[in-house]
């Protein structure tokens, strides 16, 4: 299986509508990878906290109907990063999109946990409540946002529900750069699963961003890393090796906790 992670720079002085533009085109250009991923909030910048509410779009925005024409373009299976989502209904979510070749909404997360510590998106955006895969022909792909990445729970959860790769979009800060590195391969290891994570770069509201986008395979090994700057980073992996990793150490299958279990008569 091929992936592209798109680690798209957001800078300043750029329209979300140039950006746009831009960022369908780089899809395009993937026409013959099986995944192509984008970061979190690329069209406003993560740390753009007082953009979200002017430019959030519902569901089926022009983001939406960009990146689904672009991967029916491409003839690939896209995970579109994620938008800020003005629900009609409710405040705004952090959602991420996941579009099939043929350009079709195939599933839509809204981010479970919110960064800020009572600031920022914490704030300003609601809590998505759940858990989402998505069946590729290839793999089961789980999906998490950023912030998501700190807790593993999370994580145990996607595999329970059958994900073999864990597709990750972030807008994660450089000051804690080793922290990405660190989590990403630790998610990889205790769920023996590939971790697929795409940040962004650039500076977003002075923050500037800490890149690195990075495939992980289910022992922890890194298979790709992206630089700082702005790049597409392209990597094959075979995503049999998930069983294959499952079958001759089979840590999963000693979990304890966590389990429902049947409670004992007294």
């Amino acid at each position: 299986m091929r992936a592209s992670l798109l680690q798209i720079a957001v800078e300043e002085g750029e329209s979300v509508e140039s950006r746009r533009a831009r960022v369908a085109s780089l899809v395009r250009e993937q026409a013959g990878v099986d995944l192509v991923v984008l970061p979190e909030l690329w069209t406003t910048g993560a740390f753009a906290y007082e953009r979200f509410a002017e430019e959030a779009e519902p569901l089926e925005g022009p983001t939406y109907e960009a990146m689904a024409k672009a991967a029916s373009d491409a003839g690939v299976w896209l995970h579109a990063g994620s938008i800020p989502e003005r629900d009609p209904e409710g405040p705004l979510y952090n959602t991420s999109l996941v579009f099939s070749p043929s350009g079709e909404l195939a599933a839509a997360y809204r981010k479970i946990h919110r960064f800020g510590f009572d600031k920022g998106e914490a704030v300003l955006m609601g809590a998505g409540s759940e858990l989402v895969t998505v069946r590729l022909p290839e793999t089961v792909i789980g999906l998490a946002t950023c912030y998501d990445l700190r807790f593993p729970e999370l994580f145990r959860g996607l595999v329970d529900a059958g994900a073999e790769t864990l597709v990750l979009p972030a807008g994660w800060p450089e000051r804690r750069r080793s922290h990405w590195t660190l989590l990403a391969q630790a998610r990889a290891v205790e769920n023996q699963s590939f971790v697929l994570a795409c940040g962004t770069a650039g500076t977003h509201a002075g923050v500037p961003q800490a890149g690195h986008s990075i495939v992980v395979d289910p022992w922890g090994e890194v298979l790709a890393e992206a630089g700082a700057g702005e790049e597409i980073l392209t990597v094959d992996f075979d995503p049999a090796k998930v069983a294959v990793t499952r079958e001759q150490f089979p840590a999963l299958k000693d979990r304890v906790l966590g389990l429902e279990r049947p409670r004992r008569a007294r």
